[in-house]
């Protein structure tokens, strides 16, 4: 590992900021840069901040996701959102170490699953799939489990039963195995 000191450049912000708004710089060696996929053509790049440090990686790609926890042997499940039949988000979610990649295809974010969340989690994700459901305090619920042709109230299950269609919008969830 190598390691560098470095200074945070403080300036003042523009446009439409706050009087007293800052924005923060830091200046990386090209190298390191080089040396983690990124060049003048490709830019875009994920922050990650656990409260103590910041790590910095080339954005991931619903690709990339796929083959890393592919190779891993994971359980991976494709989940299509559909607004009618506009495609809005896919989720690609992986069921063993509870990970969650997702795209959005429209710019409406009442649209989307996550909202304007980019970087959605697993607790994200099992709060959509529930959402999605008939919610677990309904009365009858033992009555509609029977139905579809469950015995415990289990949101994924019912979303492969349902597609995740509820009786109040147009929106509906496909699921495929990868």
């Amino acid at each position: 590992m190598e390691i560098r000191a470095g200074k945070v450049i403080f300036s003042s912000s523009g446009g439409t900021a706050g009087k007293n708004a800052v924005s923060c710089k830091i200046s990386l060696p090209t190298a390191w840069i080089k040396a983690l996929g990124f060049d003048k053509d490709d830019r875009e790049a994920e922050l990650h901040f656990d409260g103590h440090t910041i790590s910095i990686c080339k954005k991931q790609t619903a690709d990339s996701y796929i083959a890393l926890h592919k190779q891993s042997g994971h359980t991976l499940r494709k989940y299509s959102f559909y607004d009618s039949n506009e495609l809005c988000t896919v989720i690609y979610a992986d069921h063993t170490d509870k990970t969650v990649f997702a795209e959005n295809f429209t710019d409406d974010l009442v649209k989307t699953a996550f909202g304007k969340k980019l970087f959605p989690t697993w607790d994200d994700f099992c709060a959509f799939i529930e959402e999605r459901c008939v919610p677990a305090e309904r009365s009858g619920l033992r009555e509609y489990l029977e139905c579809i042709g469950l015995d415990e109230y289990e949101p994924f299950k019912i979303i492969m039963k349902t597609k995740g269609k509820m009786a109040e919008d147009s929106q509906w969830i496909d699921v495929e195995e990868l």
